[in-house]
């Protein structure tokens, strides 16, 4: 047990000290042991003024604001209370302009290519019937809605709001872990992330030229007003939430305040005549545009599941009718399947013309018979997911796993092929993080929000996930992760 005396004295200890250890990987902040990359320069300047004592204060006042302002998410089946505070820490991400630049382009390219397959295949089908991506894979996906073949959505969007994962490996090369086009999360922690930092380093602010991502709700509700049914500019848009049980509903809450909309339940909205009206004070007031964060399966129990008591029954026969748009569309989680995924290179080849600017990461398919071979006779060297979970659930993390688990998967694979797809072990980098005192060198990922209307945009930066277990290569926050401002440079 560390005595009072040990506690002061390490209370003292700058956390930037020649202790850091690179590693064998990509570092984010170092280029090599003890010398920053340039567009970290000025930080590390900063953090050297810093001792533990000074730096830990900071991040209690930085978690009791997170706390005070609800903050919060939730793990599911956890006895030892469900609601926590998202962990975050202080040192930054920074990323250079030039490098942010191929990223937008890479992701913008990515965007617009799914946005097109999606349309194709409740259309023409032309990807399908000319044998560019397998017919099984894509009517075989969980979230295929067959009735959404020949609806047409306005402006041939379908993916509003796409959050994108992205990792480096050893080489410092940026890779596309997994696209999230059905309701990606985050971004509330994204923006609360930056004004913590603000406050905790106001003066460091001044001295670095960070491009500004307070914006992002207003471009979110500006591309969501775009694609209003009948173009209509100040249409009315609300954001539908399955309640305040639901793990996100900081994020939910938020962002209707941010936007200035209405956050509403299932039972606020009623159907007439093929319209959505909500209910208000006033009475009934029709609504245009409906940001839903409630699955495809729980929106309206006369269409889907009929025990769903979020949804909205009548819904889907106005949506069908044009009469109200869905962000994300139904139908969309077909191109989060991570099976699709391994498709969409060509895509943009396919769509755009083009080559792909972002890469994926290389992904074996467990129903094509020579990848699932190569699978089972390589568990312990791969990484192994399940095409429809999220979260790092669903995983099986080969060089960390027991002989017991890759046997597990072995089963799982072995009787439904079409549900896993394996893909390499990336050395993923790493970026110092405050832990106990002192810097690690812990993974990273980054999660950039792309908005999708009448153009496709983003705002510079994104969630940077950090996995705050040493060694650990799991970013979620249900997992022990946590998040990291994001910082890109003006030119």
């Amino acid at each position: 047990m560390m005595t009072t005396e040990a506690m002061n004295r390490s209370s003292t200890q700058p956390i930037v000290n020649g202790d850091y250890d690179i590693g064998a990987f990509f570092d984010e902040m170092f280029e090599s042991p003890g010398v920053p990359r340039p567009h970290y320069k000025i930080l590390l300047d900063h953090l050297t003024t810093l001792n533990a004592g000074t730096f830990e204060e900071r991040r209690r006042a930085a978690d009791i604001s997170f706390l005070y302002q609800g903050i919060t998410f939730t793990v599911y089946g956890q006895q030892e209370g469900i609601e926590r505070i998202f962990p975050f820490d202080l040192i930054p991400r920074v990323i250079p302009h030039a490098e942010w630049d191929i990223l937008e382009r890479g992701l913008s390219q990515r965007v617009t290519a799914l946005n097109h397959f999606l349309h194709d295949v409740y259309h023409e089908q032309r990807i399908i019937a000319e044998k560019r991506i397998p017919a099984r894979l894509v009517f075989g996906a969980k979230n295929f809605r067959r009735e959404m073949i020949d609806i047409d959505v306005p402006r041939s969007v379908y993916a509003h709001i796409t959050g994108t994962d992205l990792i480096r490996d050893e080489h410092g090369n940026y890779l596309v872990l997994e696209d999230n086009l059905r309701s990606p999360s985050g971004v509330s922690y994204m923006l609360e992330n930056r004004q913590a930092m603000k406050r905790t380093f106001a003066r460091l602010f001044e001295n670095y030229g960070i491009m500004p991502i307070e914006h992002y709700p207003q471009e979110l509700l500006s591309t969501l007003r775009s694609v209003a049914p009948h173009g209509d500019p100040d249409a009315t848009v609300v954001l539908l939430t399955p309640g305040v049980y639901n793990s996100a509903y900081f994020e939910h809450s938020f962002l209707a305040r941010q936007m200035g909309i209405e956050i509403v339940e299932g039972r606020d909205l009623v159907t007439h005549d093929n319209h959505i009206y909500m209910r208000t004070t006033r009475g009934l007031k029709q609504v245009d545009v409906i940001y839903r964060r409630v699955d495809d399966d729980f929106l309206d129990p006369l269409a889907y599941r009929q025990d769903s008591l979020i949804g909205v029954p009548g819904l889907i026969n106005a949506y069908r009718a044009g009469n109200v748009t869905l962000a994300n569309a139904i139908g969309t989680g077909v191109a989060d399947d991570k099976a699709i995924y391994a498709y969409v290179p060509d895509m943009i080849h396919y769509y755009l013309g083009e080559e792909p600017i972002l890469q994926n990461v290389p992904t074996f398919l467990a129903e094509n018979d020579l990848d699932r071979s190569y699978i089972l006779a390589n568990l312990d060297k791969l990484v192994v997911k399940s095409v429809n979970e999220s979260g790092g659930y669903g995983m099986l993390v080969g060089p960390h796993a027991t002989t017991e688990e890759c046997e597990r998967f072995r089963e799982k694979i072995q009787a439904y092929p079409r549900d896993f797809i394996a893909q390499p072990t990336i050395s993923l980098s790493r970026h110092p993080t405050y832990l106990n005192g002192e810097l690690s060198g812990c993974h990273i990922d980054l999660r950039p929000y792309v908005l999708a209307g009448e153009t496709v945009k983003l705002v510079p930066g994104g969630l940077t996930r950090v996995a705050l277990r040493r060694g650990s290569l799991v970013v979620n926050s249900s997992q022990g992760g946590g998040s990291k401002d994001t910082w890109v440079l003006y030119d």
